[in-house]
């Protein structure tokens, strides 16, 4: 079995803790809780043609992108970009967090997920800052809370590592 250490990066408050719970236990939680330094998760994904341990990295997400702890990213093999529909900052920082990540991961394969689906009528991203979000890569439009696109997107992140 494959084992991939993945990180989970974005601002405070994207949903990047809210994805992993959806994603390993099939749970929302309403209430914001900050993660504090890193929490691990493991889950087993299986691919078409191998089977995949996800090591998920959860980092505390922070709005001041010089923070990111480059240690933390070590040895991972991919991660997600999570940017909140609802917040414009958060794309900024998300796009600051890439180049760090980008430079510390060079053939690291991501994927973006633009989180709080249930919430397009609160959205705040202009088309400009949808295409901008879109020039960085693959886009998937995630929901933690219905679930909407989850696995999938932990699955092509998979996918894209092998």
């Amino acid at each position: 079995m494959l084992q991939k250490k993945i990180c989970m990066l974005g601002a405070f408050s994207v949903g990047k803790t809210s994805l992993i719970q959806r994603f390993v236990s099939s749970l929302f939680d309403d209430k914001y809780l900050t993660t504090v330094g890193v929490k691990i998760d493991k889950k087993i994904v299986e691919l078409p043609d191998k089977t995949m341990m996800l090591m998920i990295w959860d980092l505390a997400g922070e709005d001041d992108y010089n923070s990111l702890k480059l240690s933390h990213l070590r040895g991972a093999s991919g991660y997600i970009l999570v940017v909140d529909g609802t917040r414009p900052k958060s794309l900024e920082v998300a796009i600051e967090v890439h180049k760090r990540a980008q430079e510390a991961l060079v053939d690291a394969h991501f994927i973006i997920a633009l989180n709080k689906a249930d919430l397009t009528d609160q959205w705040m991203l202009t088309d400009e800052d949808m295409e901008s979000l879109k020039a960085l890569g693959t886009v998937v439009l995630t929901s933690a809370k219905n679930g909407d696109n989850v696995e999938s997107l932990f699955t092509q992140l998979a996918v894209g590592m092998l």
